[in-house]
């Protein structure tokens, strides 16, 4: 079985059958930093995490190899880190198969693991640290306590997920991160986010499209046939999935370009906050739609719920070159539902020019091509309260074509000013 797609090759060009992974290398001081720095660093496919405390980017291979320097003393390079890891995987792999007599289940699981990368699959069996079982070792230096000592940099937000192997928060594609989905009747909002009903904070605090008065369901782009209204295409979709791990953060700034400048652009919209309203969706577009009858409905639906009854209003800005293109404008009042207000724009009408743009799109011949239109064009969604015009979520909306089997796909970030 083949994992060639993901960390174990993300610095890498060693290979799986190094000879510098004989178990002479790996004696029991080693392993037991290696085993740490597996927990402390999950994969991250190719994206590159900075060190607060150095500004330096890294692979994961690079710093499960120099937390293995510093807790030991000892040299491990990333290519004998990424042969270990390889070597790990495959032996995990041949121990899960061993354990089904199913013949059926036992394909089921070899697909699931074709899916997956070496270090997905290694970290996937892995049990308590060597650490918290038993440890020898000195404490760890200040730092390299936990992985929130570290921030994720910003050289994966162009990059696709089949790349980077991020599960795109949604319930479409990928089983790196599982979704924790929202428990509609236990939660409730608080003012520093999503919480429960004792006050603590949800897993999903800070893990999904939600500000501490408006947390976004669901939202989808897609066209059907009028002929027949089974027959649906879905462009883009947000699913209501949040992630184990806090999202990643993008520094506004870089995208401020990208969208209006002037009145109501997004510089002076996060100026004006609160901060954890602003969200950026780098999204996949599935455009490989099959040919809808003249005629077919092009529409958007999105879903919201918060604690408040009130009046949202949703603007929606279609921009090309960072200049707006087209405004559409839409209110809804919530409706009460197990304990909290739910707001629902649904079929809402898409409007000429994005159906146009979505038509020329598709008949360009090439997907570089496709993508290098859609590094121009963006969407500025922002919901307000009708009557005190408070912003409640702001959506910044970037595009490539997708080019995964899986469909749409896309990934969320937090819109940060460091």
């Amino acid at each position: 079985m083949e994992h060639d797609h993901s960390d174990d090759d993300e610095n890498s060009d060693g290979d799986a059958n190094d000879g510098n992974d004989a178990e002479g290398v790996w004696s029991p001081d080693i392993e037991q930093s290696f085993q740490e720095a597996l927990h402390m660093y999950p994969p991250c496919g190719r994206r590159k995490i900075i060190l607060s405390e150095e500004g330096k980017m890294y692979g994961r291979n690079e710093l499960i190899a120099r937390y293995i320097k510093i807790r030991t003393a000892k040299t491990r390079t990333r290519k004998q880190v990424s042969s270990h890891i390889q070597v790990l995987a495959r032996k995990k792999s041949r121990e899960i198969q061993s354990k089904f007599k199913d013949h059926s289940n036992k394909e089921k699981a070899m697909q699931v693991m074709a899916q997956m990368s070496s270090a997905q699959i290694v970290s996937a069996t892995m049990g308590p640290t060597t650490r918290q079982l038993n440890s020898n070792l000195p404490p760890l230096p200040a730092g390299l306590g936990t992985a929130a000592a570290y921030s994720t940099g910003h050289g994966a937000f162009w990059q696709s997920p089949l790349s980077q192997n991020i599960a795109p928060h949604g319930t479409d594609v990928k089983p790196c991160i599982n979704g924790a989905y929202f428990d509609k009747t236990s939660s409730v909002l608080s003012g520093n986010g999503l919480a429960h009903n004792n006050g603590n904070a949800m897993p999903y605090d800070g893990r999904a499209i939600a500000s501490s008065k408006l947390k976004l369901l669901d939202f989808t782009s897609f066209v059907e046939s009028q002929r027949d209204p089974e027959t649906r295409h879905v462009f883009v979709n947000i699913g209501p999935a949040s992630t184990e791990s806090l999202l990643e953060t993008i520094d506004i700034r870089q995208i401020y370009d990208k969208f209006p400048e002037k009145k109501g652009g997004l510089k002076e919209l996060y100026d004006r906050g609160p901060p954890n309203a602003f969200f950026l969706v780098k999204f996949w577009a599935d455009i490989n739609c099959p040919d809808i009858d003249t005629g077919g409905f092009y529409g958007v639906s999105s879903t919201f719920e918060g604690m408040e009854n009130m009046n949202i209003q949703c603007s929606t800005k279609v921009c090309s070159f960072g200049k707006q293109v087209v405004e559409k404008v839409e209110s809804d009042v919530g409706r009460y539902d197990s304990g909290r207000y739910l707001f629902r724009i649904q079929r809402s009408l898409m409007c000429e020019y994005m159906v146009n743009f979505i038509l020329k799109l598709k008949d360009l011949p090439e997907k570089a091509m496709m993508n290098s239109v859609l590094e121009n064009f963006t969407i500025l969604q922002v919901i307000s309260n009708r009557e005190t015009q408070e912003i409640l979520l702001c959506l910044a909306f970037v595009f490539e074509v997708s080019t995964s089997d899986h469909g749409a796909q896309h990934h969320v970030y937090r819109l940060v000013k460091d």
